[in-house]
């Protein structure tokens, strides 16, 4: 059989060009009742394939872009190569001609996820429970933004001498972009730490962290030595969804919502990844200049309302934020800069020695292992990112976690292990917020 460069029969290439694509219609369609999402993932899978060398990884390259996959991991298509995890969710139509693809060309792969509506409504359970009141609120279920945003209300009423809510501006659709403050109250000067999470829609883990941190700052502040120093001697500010227009649309629409949900005057796709839309190298490698990919850089630097916002507040308190800290999934990782270039930070052992010790706590409460490194090398080079942004501005020590966990449950990591994950990621936490009271050489 003739093959193209890249190893792909000329025949199914031919097919794949033919195949009518749907994948844009289903990415849009609005939520119907009756099952989740209108039953909208039946039949979808989730596949991983390794590619064994440079061949393998140009044919995957071809056939995914031509399917319009949704790549789950590596970030972007231009990342797929020899060796390099990749996970890739196909819808059932699309399904049916992948597989047979992979197979014409012998390349191996593994199906992660048979049925992806069931695994969608495994990780939901029940959306029926009482989550208003706080005595009833549960730290180990998914929570809506609605939820989530009555629970800050909540926390800022009946907890006024450790918490203080405040708005740092609105996102695209007009939301209110809401910040925990928590920490003893003082008139002086107190260093602070800035925690974001859910800048990717999708990633539910992150905004379930954020929550869990601030419950457990809340319950153990009298009783725990090292959270009472840690609240009495620094403000936290947190922000459990960054990205609330992305992180609602998840909830209502499309599970696998990645991005923002601002429209572009020029194509009918919305958004732009939060995560590439920062004054750091903008637009440069690991991300996309086409609005209707996944790492959509934006127009221009903090085009996003959400972006914008938070970076000026970072910008304000420059001098008084010594850590940033920003929760993503899925990866088990952590990463520290530069994500945008291969180099060695200035204050590399500081920073390495900070997620060792990390890491360690970490896997010391279940033995669940963590990579740790710069982003470039750890993870991939990616620029326009809110941790190098944060570092380039002055904030000596920035992090991001990629939480549980590598790809068996993927984005739908379930709600039995969102208090594991949870407990595991606070001693790292913990442990990198009473560093920065010490002094590092």
């Amino acid at each position: 059989m003739k093959l193209l460069r890249g190893g792909l029969p000329v025949l199914l290439l031919l097919l794949l060009l033919s195949w009518p694509l749907s994948w844009e219609a289903e990415t849009v369609e609005p939520l119907r009742r009756g099952s989740l999402y209108g039953n909208r993932y039946a039949g979808d899978k989730v596949i991983r394939i390794v590619p064994k060398n440079g061949k393998e990884a140009e044919t995957l390259k071809t056939i995914s872009q031509q399917l319009q996959v949704d790549l789950w991991q590596p970030g972007s298509i231009s990342y797929i190569s020899k060796g390099a995890v990749t996970d890739i969710r196909v819808s059932r139509n699309n399904s049916q001609i992948l597989l047979p693809c992979l197979q014409q060309a012998n390349i191996q792969y593994t199906v992660l996820i048979s049925d992806l509506q069931k695994a969608v409504e495994n990780q939901s359970g029940s959306r029926s429970r009482n989550r208003r009141s706080l005595q009833e609120y549960s730290y180990e279920i998914y929570h809506s933004l609605e939820e989530i945003q009555d629970w800050m209300y909540q926390l800022n009423t009946t907890h006024s001498d450790l918490i203080h809510m405040f708005s740092v501006g609105k996102s695209y659709e007009g939301r209110p972009l809401y910040v925990l403050r928590l920490g003893k109250r003082s008139w002086g000067y107190k260093k602070a730490v800035w925690i974001d999470c859910g800048i990717h829609a999708r990633e539910w883990i992150g905004p379930a962290f954020c929550q869990w941190f601030v419950k457990e700052a809340l319950q153990t502040y009298q009783s725990d030595p090292a959270m009472r120093r840690m609240l009495n001697q620094l403000y936290f500010y947190i922000m459990p969804i960054f990205n609330v227009d992305g992180y609602h649309f998840s909830w209502t629409h499309d599970r696998f919502w990645r991005k923002t949900r601002s429209k572009n005057s020029r194509f009918h796709c919305h958004g732009v990844d939060a995560n590439r839309n920062w004054k750091v190298k903008w637009c440069d490698e690991g991300a996309s200049l086409h609005p209707c990919d996944d790492t959509y850089c934006g127009p221009f630097p903090e085009s996003e309302s959400e972006v914008k916002a938070v970076a000026h507040f970072l910008r304000k308190h420059r001098k008084q934020i010594k850590a940033y800290l920003s929760f993503h999934a899925y990866a088990q990782m952590l990463l520290y800069p530069y994500s945008y270039k291969y180099a060695t930070i200035p204050n590399f052992s500081c920073v390495e020695s900070a997620a060792f010790n990390a890491v360690n706590a970490l896997q010391s409460v279940y033995g669940i292992r963590y990579r740790y490194g710069p982003a470039s090398s750890t993870l991939y080079v990616s620029s326009g990112s809110s941790m190098d942004w944060a570092y380039k501005n002055g904030i000596p020590y920035a992090f991001a976690f990629e939480l549980r966990d590598t790809g068996h449950f993927g984005f739908l990591l379930p709600e039995a292990l969102i208090k594991p994950t949870c407990t595991e990621t606070m001693l790292a936490v913990k442990n990198i917020t009473l560093n920065l009271l010490k002094k590092c050489h």
